[in-house]
C-alpha cells in the first residue's frame, strides 16, 4: 500500500489493535470434554460459563477470557452453558453472525439471549436433582436470582464453587495484569476526588447506609480520578473499593500498580489495601452488622454472599457512582469538544487519503485501512489508545455488527459495494467513536436507499428535543421509524453512553427500546442507526451527542434539552438519495458539512481541505 507521503504505516506493525486470530472453532470438542471431565469428577451435571471477570465490566483481561477460551468466541456479551450431554452458548443480536462463524456448532448450539433467554431455556432442560454449579464471582446478584429460580422450577439446584473449573483445566492461563495507574489531573476530571467522595457519602447516608462496595473500575476511577492500564484499549485500574458512610474509603488494588506520585494525589481519606484483603474486610462489615449499598445488576454474588453471610444487611440500589460519572461537568465537555475536534481532523486527513488510494486503484484491505487510519490518528502526539479494536468490514463482515478483522479473514474493499468503519480513539480530554459508511465503486439503488433512510433516523434523534424525564426508550423509535416505515429494522440499541477518558461503552444512559433511566444534562452519547444484509453489505452512521439545556421556546411552558453533535466528519455523499430527505433533514445535513468545513477545515493542507470543500459540498 503506498500510504500518503506524511504518513507511513509503521512496518513492522506496532500499533494498538492486533490482526492476530484469536478464535479457534476447532478447539471447543476437546476443552468441552475436559469440562465434562472435571465435572463428573465433581459430581456436577453442568456448568455456566459467562462472559465476564470478578469486576462485572465489558472488558475483560486476557486471564479471563473464559469464554472464548472454551467457545473460541469472542463477543463482548454472552453465556455458555455445559451439561454432560448438550452445551449451548447465548448470544445477543449484535453477534448472531459471528457465532456461528467462531464455534464449533456440532459442539454448542448457539441460542439468542434475548428470544430465548437462559433461565428460559434451564427451566426446560434441567432435569429433578440436577446440580448446575456456577462461580459466584462471575454473576451478579440479579443474574444468580434469576438462574437459581430457573434451576428450581426445574427440581434441579444451582450451586456455588470456590474454584472456577475453566481455571482448574486451562493449563497456559495468562496472569492477571498489573498495569500501572496514573493520576487523571484535575484540569481534564474538573472536580477533585475529595469532592466527588464527599458526595458521594453523604448520598450513602440518605439512602440510610453504612457502606456500599464498587467493582466498577470505571467507577472507582471516576471518584479517585485515576485512570489504568488493565485492559485492552480503556483506562481502567482493575479493582474494589469500599466507600463508608463517614467517606473513609478502602482501595483494594495490587500496591505495585500505584507509584508515591499517584499515591500522593488520592486524598487523605483514601487506604490502599492488597487485593487478598478485600474478602475479609467484606465479612468484617457482616460482622459488624452493617447495612450496605450494593447494585444487584453490576456487583458479584459472592461479594453479597460473604456480606450476609456473616450477619451484615444488603440494601439493593444502582451504583452511586453512575449518575453522577454520566453527567459530564463543563470541563468535561470541553476535553470532549476538543478531543472530537483533534479526531475530526485526523478523520478528514483520512478520508482524503482513503478517496485519493481509491482513486488510484491502490490494493486496500481491511487491515490496511486500519493501520492508516491509527497512524493518522497517532500523527497528532496526543492518541493514547484506539478506544476498540476498529471495525473495519469491507461487503459482507459489514454485516457483523461488531466484526474484527484478522489476518485470516482480510478482505480487500473491492469485495463489496460499502465499506464500513466503526472506530475510535482515547485521548486524555475525551474518548471518541465514530462509524462512517462509504462507497466503493458505484453504489446502487437499494444501497443508497437503505443508507439514506439510516441517515434520516440518525439526523431525527439529532434534531429531537425533549422534556425532562425523558429516557433513551423514549427516543429510540426515532432512529428506526424510516426503516420500519419500509419493513426494515437493526438489532441493537442505537445508542450507548460514553465516558471522559475511560470506556467507549458507559452507563447508564443509552437509546435503546430497553432504556429507563432519564436523559440529563451533560450525559454523552452515541447516535448510530443500521442496517445489515446478511452476506451482502451493511449500514451504520455514528456521531457522538451530548445532552444540553435547551433555551426556552417562546410561549412554552416546560424546559426541554436538545443534543449537541461533538463528532465532526462528513457523511458520504454518494450514498444519499437527496430526493429522499425532507427540507428539514437536507438543512440539517448542509448545516453540519457547513460544520465541519469552518472548523476543521483551517487545520488542513491545501489538498485535503479541496477534498473537505467537496465532501462537505451542500445537497
Amino acid at each position: 500500500m503506498t500510504a500518503h507521503a506524511s504518513y507511513q504505516v509503521p512496518e513492522p506493525w506496532t500499533g494498538f489493535q492486533s490482526f492476530d486470530e484469536t478464535s479457534n472453532p476447532d478447539v471447543g470438542q476437546e476443552r468441552c470434554a475436559s469440562l465434562r471431565a472435571w465435572l463428573k469428577a465433581h459430581q456436577l451435571d453442568g456448568f455456566l460459563i459467562p462472559r465476564s471477570d470478578e469486576n462485572q465490566g465489558e472488558y475483560v483481561p486476557p486471564h479471563a477470557e473464559r469464554l472464548a477460551w472454551l467457545t473460541g468466541f469472542t463477543g463482548s456479551a454472552g453465556l455458555a452453558i455445559i451439561l454432560q450431554d448438550e452445551a449451548s452458548i447465548f448470544v445477543d443480536g449484535r453477534y448472531t453472525i459471528q457465532v456461528k462463524e467462531q464455534v464449533d456448532t456440532n459442539v454448542f448450539t448457539p441460542r439468542h439471549l434475548i428470544e430465548e433467554p437462559p433461565r428460559t431455556w434451564l427451566t426446560k432442560t434441567l432435569t429433578a436433582n440436577q446440580t448446575l454449579a456456577y462461580d459466584p464471582w462471575l454473576h451478579t446478584i440479579s443474574e444468580v436470582r434469576a438462574l437459581r429460580k430457573a434451576a428450581e422450577d426445574a427440581g434441579a439446584q444451582l450451586v456455588p464453587v470456590d474454584n472456577n473449573a475453566i481455571d482448574e483445566i486451562w493449563m497456559d492461563q495468562p496472569t492477571a495484569p498489573i498495569g500501572p495507574v496514573v493520576a487523571h489531573p484535575l484540569s481534564l476530571a474538573g472536580e477533585d476526588s475529595a469532592t466527588k467522595l464527599k458526595t458521594v457519602s453523604a448520598t450513602l447516608t440518605d439512602k440510610g447506609a453504612d457502606a456500599t462496595v464498587f467493582t466498577q473500575p470505571d467507577s472507582i476511577a471516576w471518584l479517585l480520578n485515576i485512570r489504568g492500564s488493565d485492559v485492552p484499549h480503556t483506562p481502567l485500574p482493575l479493582s474494589f473499593a469500599i466507600l463508608q458512610s463517614d467517606g473513609t474509603l478502602s482501595l483494594f488494588i495490587h500496591p505495585d500498580k500505584l507509584n508515591a506520585d499517584v499515591r500522593a494525589t488520592l486524598p487523605s481519606d483514601v487506604s490502599i489495601h492488597a487485593p487478598s484483603e478485600f474478602n475479609t474486610a467484606l465479612m468484617a462489615l457482616g460482622d459488624k452488622g452493617a447495612t450496605v449499598l450494593l447494585d444487584p445488576a453490576w456487583v458479584a454474588e459472592a461479594i453479597n454472599s460473604l456480606i450476609e453471610n456473616n450477619g451484615g444487611t444488603i440494601v439493593a440500589a444502582p451504583d452511586l457512582c453512575l449518575l453522577p460519572k454520566a453527567r459530564k461537568n463543563a470541563v468535561e465537555v470541553e476535553g470532549a469538544r476538543q478531543a472530537h475536534i483533534r479526531d475530526g481532523i485526523a478523520y478528514a486527513r483520512f478520508l482524503a487519503w482513503f478517496d485519493r488510494a481509491l482513486a488510484a486503484e491502490e490494493s486496500l484491505t481491511e487491515i490496511s485501512v486500519a493501520k492508516m487510519l491509527e497512524t493518522i490518528r497517532a500523527a497528532s502526539g496526543a492518541l493514547k489508545d484506539i478506544s476498540f479494536d476498529t471495525i473495519s468490514a469491507a461487503g459482507p463482515h459489514g454485516a457483523i455488527t461488531h466484526y474484527r478483522v484478522t489476518h485470516k479473514t482480510d478482505l480487500p474493499l473491492t469485495s463489496g459495494p460499502a465499506f464500513l468503519l466503526d472506530s475510535g480513539a482515547q485521548y486524555e480530554d475525551g474518548t471518541t467513536d465514530i462509524t462512517r459508511t462509504l462507497a466503493i465503486g458505484a453504489p446502487d439503488d437499494e444501497l443508497c436507499t437503505r443508507n439514506t433512510l439510516v441517515l434520516k433516523g440518525m439526523i431525527a434523534v439529532t434534531m429531537a428535543r425533549f422534556p425532562k424525564g425523558i429516557t433513551g426508550g423514549h427516543l429510540d423509535s426515532l432512529a428506526r421509524m424510516p426503516l420500519w416505515q419500509n419493513g426494515l429494522d437493526f438489532d441493537h440499541g442505537t445508542g450507548h453512553g460514553v465516558g471522559s477518558y475511560l470506556s467507549v461503552h458507559e452507563g447508564p444512559q443509552r437509546i435503546s427500546r430497553t432504556s429507563t433511566v432519564p436523559l440529563e444534562s451533560g450525559m454523552i452519547l452515541s447516535n448510530e442507526p443500521g442496517y445489515y444484509k446478511e452476506n451482502a453489505y451493511g449500514i451504520r452512521i455514528e456521531n457522538l451527542i451530548v445532552v444540553r439545556d435547551a433555551e426556552l421556546v417562546s410561549d412554552g411552558d416546560r424546559p426541554m434539552f436538545w443534543f449537541e453533535t461533538l463528532t465532526l466528519a462528513p457523511i458520504d455523499r454518494r450514498l444519499i438519495k437527496t430526493e429522499l430527505l425532507t427540507e428539514q433533514e437536507r438543512d440539517w445535513l448542509n448545516a453540519y458539512h457547513a460544520r465541519v468545513l469552518d472548523i476543521i477545515g483551517p487545520h488542513l493542507n491545501d489538498a485535503d481541505t479541496d477534498w473537505l470543500k467537496q465532501a462537505t459540498a451542500p445537497l
